[in-house]
């Protein structure tokens, strides 16, 4: 088997989600940090361009709805961050 460049992004990406759940278990991350939704989203991200070059549609959709999962923690914790935004 050849590792090609997108299996190391996806690996990376593997990687910052675990290390995300890792830190979060071990209460070094909050789950409504920028922290978490960034790394999970980044995570995700890197897992779909991996799957770009080779496809997996149950790991597509998983990755997708993460994607869109943590792109909406980020919104709302930017939200809550905004001046004169109700806490």
């Amino acid at each position: 088997m050849t590792v090609q460049w997108f299996d190391i992004v996806g690996g990376i990406g593997v990687a910052l989600i675990i290390g995300t759940y890792l830190l979060l278990q071990f209460e070094r991350i909050s789950s409504d940090s920028l922290w978490y939704s960034f790394l999970n989203a980044a995570g995700a991200a890197l897992i779909i361009v991996s799957l770009y070059f080779e496809f997996n549609l149950s790991a597509f959709i998983v990755e997708f709805f993460w994607l869109l999962i943590s792109l909406f923690g980020l919104v709302k914790f930017l939200m809550r961050r905004r001046p004169g935004a109700a806490n």
